[in-house]
């Protein structure tokens, strides 16, 4: 049975039609969902399955309290390493999720760090992600991390500049010996490849 890994970001807590009628595909094709326990996509994520009465959801929950867990799902807790709640925290369980899981969904704003980081992991660790970007309202298909430089087109100067500095992305890129340069920005016309 296939699983896939739904995440995104906070700052992001609703989900329109086009959203909507891919976990309802999920569900028709009755694939596990992995979902963290976050505010902000994870819980509109959860509510949403939890409204239709999907029992296969699986929530990664990190530290002694699961934040949210609309259904009552099966949790796979995931030992800390450290009891700081910051970034590398919160990370701890969405490596787990992308260990486990068949394929990606994210919801991206453009500026979340930790759902740009999932999709990298994802990538790196060759799994195929669909990415939805919320500024655009489209759908992009990513299987190889050459996919990602131009959705990083999408991102204004300061917010690319953030990310890069945060997420060390060209490193990250260079080990996996892809040559790109994420500053470099594209013209629009040249994303309609990465269009579903």
């Amino acid at each position: 049975m296939n699983k896939v890994f739904i995440g995104g970001s906070i700052r992001l807590s609703r989900l329109n039609d086009d959203i909507k009628q891919r976990l309802n595909n999920i569900v028709q094709k009755g694939y596990s969902v992995l979902v963290g326990d976050a505010n902000g996509v994870d819980k509109a994520v959860q509510q949403y399955f939890f409204d239709k009465n999907y029992r296969n959801v699986f929530v990664y929950c990190v530290g002694e309290k699961c934040r949210n867990n609309v259904g009552h799902w099966k949790t796979k807790w995931v030992k800390e390493h450290s009891k700081v709640k910051d970034f590398h925290y919160y990370t701890i369980k969405d490596l787990e999720m992308i260990k486990d899981t068949d394929y990606g969904f994210m919801i991206w704003d453009t500026k979340s760090k930790g759902t740009l980081n999932n999709i990298v992991n994802l990538l790196r660790e060759n799994k195929t992600v669909i990415v939805y970007v919320s500024k655009d309202k489209i759908f992009y298909t990513l299987r190889a991390l050459s996919d990602l430089e131009k959705l990083l087109a999408k991102c204004d100067k300061k917010s690319l500049e953030s990310l890069e500095r945060k997420l060390q992305l060209s490193q990250r890129a260079k080990k996996k010996q892809e040559e790109f340069n994420f500053a470099q920005q594209y013209n629009p016309a040249d994303s309609a490849s990465l269009r579903r």
